[in-house]
């Protein structure tokens, strides 16, 4: 019996190497990822430059604290903050630290301008975290159930509805942020429109407000941009960045740009393993193999591929709902609660995964190829199909007159 605690429901297969889009078992058998672990793997598995990258650091200084300066970490700095368009970057481990970083950010940006209780507006669907605060901040009640009291501050909308937050504006005086996913990865693949963005940006302006993007998912590439906020022209106050920065090796990352930048001071904040040179390696490595090997192309290229295909195969079938997608970024929602996918893709030699109850979500490594991409929809696809047939079988007749 393992004694690793109980907190995730897994598969039973344990994954043992890895190269390129797939990888391979204990016993040998070989899947096609899909899922990159959770966006994180955007280099596929043991693309040779990272190997180079990681080896070499290790064999010279993995880890000094920030009681020091770091090199490494102020070049990756200097090169997020010049493709971002952001002034400042703090570094952590994970998403959730982002996060945090993001929401002491706001408190502290309101205090500032002498609001006592600041509130930070956030939507139905999100997801950010899983620390106290950061799951106070998510929109997911299975995600927060059992974990209360929850930290207060937050103000609730729908997602995508700009009324809703001009109507918060207009009624709550503690208002001093707004935190949204560009995409929402855990919510279903629910992408906003440009104008939603544009629209927050207006509201914040108007109201003093930070605008703090979360692109903890979107981020790095996936969506055919460094950043998909990029897509919009919109340019945030802060963004928080994590999963596919480092290809696997732990790294998160908030940044600060406008009236957001400077509010942290030296104590305000801090990480013991936050920006050490191991995992800053690995991020620069990242960002020069997605540039010089046209990875944000291939993205782009390989998601319609992908999203064409599937369109073509599900066109008017009965049970899939939508196909959306924005790069590497895919959800396919169907009509019926769909986890046994998750399963039967396992058994078929396919890696993926069930968000939101419905939704079928597609992460796979930005340098998937063609063949690749084709083969992930020729396994996919009977799945699907088969599921469906079997949910619309067990329903009951419909009655005739």
């Amino acid at each position: 019996m393992s004694h690793v605690m109980n907190t995730y429901k897994r598969l039973p297969v344990a994954l043992e190497r890895g190269a390129g889009s797939f990888v391979w078992d204990k016993q040998g058998k070989r899947y096609l990822d899909a899922l990159a672990g959770i966006a994180v793997c955007g280099l596929g598995h043991s693309h040779p430059k990272l190997v180079q990258a990681i080896t070499a650091q290790a064999g010279k200084l993995i880890h000094c604290s920030n009681l020091y300066e770091i090199e490494l970490q102020e070049q990756l700095a200097d090169r997020l903050t010049a493709i971002s368009g952001m002034d400042e970057a703090f570094f952590c481990n994970s998403g959730c630290e982002a996060n945090e970083a993001a929401i002491k950010i706001a408190r502290l940006y309101g205090h500032g301008k002498g609001v006592e209780l600041p509130a930070i507006i956030v939507m139905e669907k999100a997801f950010h975290g899983r620390t106290i605060a950061t799951l106070s901040a998510t929109g997911s009640r299975k995600v927060q159930a059992g974990f209360e009291p929850l930290v207060g501050g937050f103000v609730r909308v729908p997602f995508d509805d700009l009324a809703a937050v001009r109507k918060v504006a207009e009624n709550n005086r503690n208002g001093v942020a707004v935190l949204v996913e560009v995409i929402q990865g855990e919510g279903g693949i629910n992408i906003c429109g440009a104008d939603y963005l544009h629209g927050l940006r207006e509201i914040c302006d108007a109201n003093q407000w930070l605008l703090m993007l979360d692109e903890v998912q979107s981020g790095t590439g996936r969506t055919g941009k460094w950043f998909a906020f990029q897509h919009s022209g919109v340019k945030p106050d802060v963004m928080t960045l994590a999963k596919g920065l480092a290809s696997g090796i732990p790294i998160g990352a908030c940044f600060a740009a406008g009236p957001a930048a400077g509010v942290f001071k030296p104590g305000n904040h801090g990480s013991t393993f936050g920006g050490n040179p191991l995992a800053c390696a690995a991020a620069l490595a990242t960002l020069d193999i997605i540039e010089t090997e046209n990875l944000m192309a291939n993205a782009i290229a390989m998601g319609e591929v992908i999203c064409d295909s599937l369109r073509a195969k599900f066109g008017g079938v009965a049970g899939v709902r939508e196909i959306r997608g924005k790069g590497l970024m895919i959800g396919i929602e169907l009509d019926f609660p769909c986890d046994e996918l998750v399963k039967q893709a396992l058994v078929a030699g396919l890696l993926i995964n069930v968000t939101n109850d419905t939704v079928v979500r597609l992460l796979p490594p930005l340098t998937i190829n063609r063949d690749e991409a084709e083969l992930l929809v020729a396994m996919l696809a009977p799945l699907i199909t088969e599921f469906l047939a079997r949910q619309h079988a067990s329903q009951p007749a419909a009655k005739t007159a």
